[in-house]
């Protein structure tokens, strides 16, 4: 630092300023430091920063899997947001309980943690370690812990609507798993939705978020009209499945997924859909996360992200 000082023409003090992005330092001043650094070849000492700090820089990430679109798209995202902040983003699986992931980062002294999606059903009843601050994505309103969620029972509200203003007389169901926050909310918005217009709410078929439980669940929806699906895998599986049976999208059956993958647009045909904003939510997941962690937010409160409707060829008047 002092080098870097030395071939700036400023003090330490101000390359401590620039190092640690504060908003004192002129622009002029800042260009000329930073291109110090870059002839230097300096870059900040994480450890020796965290032993002035009490912080090491770090975020973890708790997920139970990343073989499903939707969670390997909030760990890009959530990677993204956190360098922005200037801290490095460590990834732990809670194959073996939350609990455990939880006693993994703190042995890596993170400075919190953010939990995704199916992993946030089992945090309440999980011991979480002194000090280790924490943000759950998917996570009941009424959580004792900061919460940041889509607005997943309003995208599901929207596409069954959807369906209905097609003139569909009702609109099926394939759920995902049962222990999912998102999939519960997404069921109830759909259920809602259907009750809303009157119409009798027929039994859901529950897959697991993956392509192949929509394929299976394909015969026990043949005779559908309209489907609204909680994933867009699950959508694409089921499409098969009723084009193998000789139902065509959308002249027999109108299919909608939610999340908006990126290869929606791609399928056969392309995929109406709803679209989680999953930057959005990775942006507030880890604004609050370090809001807490420099001691700027309150201990709790709830981020809901909106959702919106994607019109393709999938869906089709009845």
């Amino acid at each position: 630092m002092a080098m870097v000082a030395s071939r700036a023409g400023v003090s330490g003090q101000t390359v401590s300023r620039v190092v640690n992005d504060s908003p004192r330092v002129d622009p002029a001043t800042r260009e000329r430091v930073e291109k110090a650094m870059a002839e230097l070849g300096y870059r900040p000492h994480r450890a020796a920063r965290a032993l002035r700090t009490g912080r090491s820089q770090t975020i973890g990430l708790v997920v139970t899997t990343l073989a499903t679109v939707g969670n390997s798209r909030m760990l890009q995202a959530t990677a993204e947001a956190a360098g922005e902040r200037g801290y490095a983003l460590t990834v732990v699986t809670a194959a073996a309980g939350v609990a455990v992931a939880f006693e993994r980062l703190a042995e890596q002294e993170v400075d919190g943690a953010i939990v995704l999606n199916e992993a946030s059903a089992q945090v309440a009843e999980a011991a979480r370690p002194a000090g280790l601050r924490l943000v759950v994505v998917d996570a009941p309103t009424d959580a004792e812990f900061t919460a940041v969620h889509s607005d997943h029972a309003g995208g599901a509200a929207t596409a069954t609507a959807h369906l209905l203003a097609l003139g569909h007389e009702t609109v099926h169901h394939l759920a995902g798993p049962a222990d999912s926050f998102a999939a519960a909310e997404r069921e109830s918005g759909w259920r809602a939705a259907l009750t809303a217009a009157g119409i009798e709410v027929p039994a859901a078929v529950r897959g697991d978020w993956s392509a192949a439980s929509g394929f299976a669940a394909g015969s026990a929806l043949v005779a559908a009209s309209a489907v609204f699906c909680a994933n867009d895998q699950m959508a694409l599986g089921l499409v098969r499945a009723l084009a193998d049976a000789g139902r065509r999208v959308p002249e027999d059956v109108s299919v909608i997924g939610f999340d908006d993958v990126p290869d929606a647009a791609n399928y056969r045909p392309p995929l109406t859909t709803i679209r989680q904003d999953f930057t959005a939510l990775a942006q507030r997941a880890v604004t609050a996360l370090v809001a807490d962690i420099e001691g700027a937010a309150p201990e709790t409160f709830l981020a809901v992200v909106p959702t919106s409707l994607v019109e393709r060829s999938s869906t089709a008047p009845r």
